[in-house]
């Protein structure tokens, strides 16, 4: 925490100088660190960089999403280009700072960019495309950037004026020829919110006329993992059921386009596809960590078995093919054939960017599965895996985030929560939304109803031997397998994660 606050921009938030990107894994271990000790720097190092990259420019105030990265150091000029695996992770974050604070600025964030991902980059077979580019016709930003004239056209002249001033459109401009990126550093009064809400509309409309940027429809797995765990997420929070349908439906491209059963009885993992044909390239560590968390995260928030079924075939590949000599994970399965790629990999890469490394990634996957079976050759894996990154997190603390986001998960247990209950209990579904809402790090959910947990020996270890309460649906929550006692009152286990 020292080594990172020495680093913070305590006037633009965020950390180092320009360009900044979205320190997602740094952001998600501020906000578990906080929700594990109260730690209020870490709470307001997070909520300071947060809420300054969603009223800059680098957030699109129109249309939902991010851009790639800010080149100032004020959040204020972005580069335009937008990416599915930088925006799957910011909204899951969003999701987490709402949660925490409850904040209206956090929430317009998870349902912007949530919906700009299922309008923009959703492709026909129900995944996700890999980015939009930053420029238009040759011409950078063309699409997103507004002029005072623009404004008028698009709004009238009166409407044109208040949305001038509101998004910080001036004569001189902020970006290029005058123009003028969109930024929100205030929020419009409270007797203003249905005309913001209309300008916003008019907005989209003007510019969805323009040309667009063009869109690279390749789907990669990695990051349709993180987008179905993301949108999961965030849809039952803030119920949303189309963005849980959503989550599913890239959780079957993934399924049923991009694995297959291997010679060795492993499910192998593909790390691209187009127009639903998978490509050649096989899928590398982050692939199958960050699906295998989307599909754990579905698993506990659909109550759908078959999903924690699914991950837990990746991790076992991960588990036969991925091991690094000594303690942790190399990059690509130790029968790679292809010489370039395998040398490559011949040694753990520990180091966080501004998404998690597979060695962090592969850890946090393996320490979901072990909260839902009960697994110590799982939790040991996790565990050791993490050594080597926190060796350098007091030096280095943003290269190895992620990996300080699964430690703060394994310091609080994690916390398992097992909802047990028929399907159509709302006594159910208020228990497993109030374990939603729950900031605590790395939380584990499953749901199931108990005849069906009893008939299915492939149920997952924590649902098994938990009866309901006086036939009501009941929430135990766990740590190691070690439960409290059951509750039916949601307020009760709300408290209880607290």
């Amino acid at each position: 925490m020292e080594a990172l606050a020495a680093s913070y921009d305590a006037e633009h938030g965020g950390f180092g100088g320009a360009p900044k990107f979205p320190p997602s894994t740094t952001l998600e271990w501020l906000l578990r660190r906080h929700a594990r000790t109260g730690d209020a720097r870490a709470l307001a190092l997070a909520t300071g960089t947060l809420e300054a990259m969603a009223r800059g420019g680098m957030a699109d105030q129109v249309g939902g999403g991010f851009a790639r990265y800010a080149v100032d150091a004020t959040w204020t000029v972005p580069h335009f280009e937008k990416m599915l695996e930088d925006n799957a992770m910011l909204l899951r974050v969003a999701v987490h700072w709402w949660r925490s604070t409850g904040s209206d600025l956090a929430r317009h964030v998870v349902e912007g960019t949530a919906d700009w991902l299922l309008r923009d980059l959703r492709t026909p077979e129900g995944a996700f495309a890999s980015s939009l580019d930053a420029d238009t016709d040759g011409v950078e930003g063309a699409t997103y950037v507004w002029t005072r004239a623009t404004l008028d056209e698009a709004l009238g002249a009166e409407d044109g004026a208040w949305a001038a001033e509101l998004f910080g459109v001036t004569e001189a401009g902020t970006f290029e020829a005058g123009t003028s990126v969109l930024q929100l550093r205030a929020d419009p009064a409270p007797e203003d919110e249905v005309r913001f809400a209309r300008v916003r509309r008019a907005l989209l409309r003007a510019r969805s006329a323009r040309p667009q940027p063009a869109r690279d429809d390749k789907v990669v797995a990695a990051w349709n993992g993180l987008a179905v765990a993301a949108l999961a997420e965030a849809g039952a929070a803030l119920e949303r059921r189309e963005w849980v349908a959503a989550a599913g439906d890239a959780a079957e491209l993934l399924d049923t386009v991009h694995t297959l059963q291997g010679g060795d009885g492993l499910v192998r993992l593909a790390r691209t596809s187009r127009d639903g044909a998978v490509g050649t390239a096989p899928g590398v560590l982050t692939d199958y960590a960050a699906v295998a968390e989307g599909f754990g995260v579905l698993g506990g928030v659909t109550g759908d078995p078959r999903w924690a079924a699914r991950a837990s075939a990746l991790l076992d590949t991960v588990l036969a093919r991925f091991r690094a000599p000594g303690h942790g994970f190399r990059d690509t399965a130790d029968d790679q054939t292809d010489p370039v790629v395998a040398r490559l990999s011949t040694r753990p890469d520990v180091a966080d960017g501004p998404s998690a490394a597979g060695q962090s990634a592969a850890a946090g996957a393996l320490l979901a599965r072990a909260a839902l079976t009960g697994s110590a050759t799982d939790r040991r894996a996790a565990e050791l895996a993490l050594a080597g990154p926190l060796s350098i997190a007091h030096r280095h603390p943003r290269a190895v985030a992620w990996a300080l986001a699964t430690a703060e998960a394994v310091l609080d247990g994690p916390r398992e929560v097992a909802v047990l209950g028929r399907a159509d209990d709302p006594g159910r579904v208020a228990l497993v939304r109030a374990a939603l809402r729950s900031p605590a790090p790395g939380l584990v959910l499953a749901q199931g109803d108990p005849d069906e947990v009893a008939a299915d020996p492939a149920a997952v270890g924590l649902l098994r031997d938990r009866p309901l309460v006086g036939d009501r649906a009941a929430a135990y929550v766990c740590r190691g397998f070690v439960c409290d006692r059951p509750t039916t009152d949601p307020g009760a286990l709300r408290a209880s994660l607290a």
